[in-house]
């Protein structure tokens, strides 16, 4: 099973080294990681997505609590948080293909981030299964290149991870 841990860290040189280490010492898979500052700029937040069994996540969210960096850890589970990653996708494109695409990335909710004489690269933020889909549509055009950020998440409603 897939869990999603934020992690609040300070904002310091290695940390990030830190905690992949930590994963890779106890043989925990990374399925997803993403890093960014929050509105504090001593603090960093480390968003995971691992894979494994509920032994398993306690076992990261203990290890990850012993080092010294790390502020707070929190699981997030899936129906009590909002989940998302960002896509960019660059496709061949003829001009009789462009108003095609443009109508797949306006339905997606999505954005033409660069247009060229023969391709398009287009952007969508959402879920992860939206962002399969998308690429998915995309494919028959004949995909040159995908770049896909880790997953970021924050809890629903009033309820906050912070320091």
């Amino acid at each position: 099973m897939k869990h999603t841990i934020s992690v609040l860290v300070e904002n310091h040189a290695g940390v990030l080294a830190r905690v992949a280490g930590l994963f890779a010492r106890r043989g925990f898979n990374i399925d997803s990681l993403a890093v960014g500052v929050t509105d504090d700029e001593n603090v960093s937040r480390i968003t995971i997505v691992a894979d494994g069994s509920a032994y398993t996540l306690e076992q990261i969210e203990k290890q990850l609590n012993k080092l010294i960096d790390v502020i707070k850890v929190k699981t997030l589970h899936n129906d009590t948080a909002v989940t998302r990653e960002l896509v960019l996708i660059k496709v061949s494109c003829t001009p009789k293909q462009r108003a095609e695409l443009i109508t797949i990335a306006e339905i997606a909710k999505g954005k033409i981030s660069d247009i060229s004489t023969n391709s398009m690269t287009l952007e969508l933020s959402d879920s992860k299964q939206n962002l399969d889909n998308f690429e998915e549509l995309l494919r028959p055009y004949g995909i040159k290149e995908v770049v896909r950020t880790g997953t970021i998440a924050m809890q629903k409603g009033e309820s906050t991870v912070r320091v």
